[in-house]
């Protein structure tokens, strides 16, 4: 069976074995479906987020709150709620999470010119529902952790879905790895990518009050209506992406390819796929190539939908623009963190050579003469970072890899597109600063781990969760206490 008949296959072949009701048989199975979807999240949620407060305020409670609190700790936004808040608070007011709550409560106020330039690089979205949910009651700090935690269950649970949909998919395409893949269980996979989202080393970032939750929301949301052929729905959802974060943008690429070239399941493909084992032993000629290039799908009214999605970062730029400022500021921001442009993937050259520098720092075991040619602050804590860091990166390339040979191209190129912002602009101490938790929300690259890990022991599979696990108690320990993570 071709790609090309696999998604009207799933349905053809569920009404094949439907008693007469088969409508009724249907309904009864997508209910027990959300049901069993509901259930996996609702344990993933509660169990690891009592991991991250119990690791983080149980951190600072042993630890103290660490030798540079005031680093960025502006009074009454991330401490002042008494001696038990300020310890519940630590887990998820830190760093970061000071700009959304300064932004969510005064604004950006770019009419004040530099003093607050550097707010315009965390884009509107957030910090706005924490302003509407703070008008409701809540503390700014819990309305930003419960407008974190209802955008994470919700992502939790499209993620579920999505990751369903693409197993039964893989079901019924033949061939090779795929056809090695043909018993894997969808709900026993849907189940291990949401352990793996929720436990992810910096999986602590999705109940702090950080972006990272909304937006892995939105781009699972965008991703599942577009499988279903949703136009509108998942270009709004792309829209809020882009007023979210600058890496929202890149969705408008998987948006477009999903639509052209599928998979899709409002309709069947316009044009047959070419057969990929008979174009391998053809001769790569322009032809050939502009045939597999070739839309399976025409463009129709319904493809204007895309054209949503930049009205999210438009309307942003607009609003800097009529309060004084320059709409351009969220992308000349960034040089505040010393951020500049080396490169289509630059960084990752960048990041070898810092980690190598890094390691000769350490094994050096003195810190007078230093192997860094720019350095941030300790040469042995950048050093450390800037290993680890590296070590991300290494362990992301074999998951692209596995997502582009896998999945369909929309999510590889989902990836790849979305690493190109961060690798392309590395930071000259840390040139691969918060590439983990640029990580944590590219969902692709942990629905491809839950396959492979689904079709290996589950002695694996807990260890796997486990090691996850402890290194994220670990993380938010640090984070908590005010060490720099990611």
């Amino acid at each position: 069976m071709s790609s090309d008949t696999a998604e009207p296959a799933i349905a053809h072949r569920a009404s094949d074995l439907a008693p007469p009701a088969g409508q009724v048989a249907l309904d009864v199975r997508a209910d027990a479906e959300r049901v069993a979807a509901a259930r996996d999240v609702w344990r993933a949620l509660w169990t690891s987020r009592l991991l991250v407060w119990i690791a983080g305020a149980g951190a600072v409670a042993t630890l103290g709150f660490g030798p540079v609190r005031h680093a960025f700790n502006p009074p009454g936004v991330t401490r002042g709620f008494g001696a038990l808040g300020d310890v519940l608070a630590a887990p998820v007011a830190r760093w970061d999470a000071a700009w959304y709550l300064v932004i969510a409560h005064y604004g950006y106020r770019p009419d004040l010119g530099s003093l607050t330039a550097s707010r315009t690089a965390f884009f509107p979205l957030y910090p706005l529902g924490v302003r509407v949910l703070t008008d409701l009651g809540p503390a700014p700090v819990i309305a930003g952790v419960l407008l974190s935690l209802v955008a994470l269950a919700a992502g939790l649970y499209w993620l579920h879905r999505l990751t369903t949909l693409e197993v039964a998919r893989l079901a019924l395409l033949d061939g090779g790895e795929v056809a090695r893949l043909a018993l894997l269980d969808g709900g026993e996979v849907a189940r291990l990518v949401v352990l793996l989202t929720a436990f992810a080393p910096m999986a602590f970032y999705f109940s702090a009050v950080y972006s990272e939750s909304l937006y892995l929301a939105l781009s699972v949301g965008l991703f599942l209506c577009a499988r279903r052929g949703r136009w509108a729905g998942a270009a709004l959802l792309g829209a809020l992406a882009a007023a979210t974060r600058s890496t929202g943008m890149v969705l408008v690429v998987p948006l477009l390819l999903l639509y052209l070239y599928g998979p899709r399941e409002d309709c069947d493909p316009d044009r047959a796929q070419p057969d990929a084992r008979r174009a391998a032993g053809e001769h790569p000629t322009a032809a050939t190539l502009l045939r597999a290039l070739r839309p399976r799908y025409r463009v129709r009214r319904d493809a204007l939908w895309v054209a949503l999605v930049p009205v999210g970062l438009g309307l942003y730029m607009a609003h800097l623009a009529l309060a004084g400022g320059d709409p351009l500021a969220p992308f000349h921001a960034e040089a505040v963190w010393n951020r500049h442009f080396a490169g289509p993937y630059g960084g990752i050259w960048d990041g070898a050579k810092a980690a190598f520098d890094g390691l000769r720092q350490l094994l050096s075991f003195q810190r007078h003469h230093l192997y860094y040619r720019v350095a941030g602050g300790s040469p042995f804590v950048d050093a450390g970072h800037n290993l680890l860091l590296f070590a991300f990166l290494v362990a992301t390339i074999p998951a692209v890899i596995g997502v582009l040979r896998l999945l369909p191209p929309a999510y590889g190129v989902y990836a790849l597109a979305a690493l190109a912002l961060p690798l392309s602009y590395p930071v000259a101490p840390q040139p691969l600063m918060s590439l983990p938790r640029f990580l944590v929300v590219l969902f692709p690259l942990n629905m491809w781990f839950a396959v492979r890990l689904a079709s290996r022991p589950r002695a694996l599979t807990r260890a796997v969760l486990v090691v996850s696990g402890l290194a994220m108690a670990f993380f938010v320990g640090e984070f908590s206490t005010w060490h720099w993570v990611a």
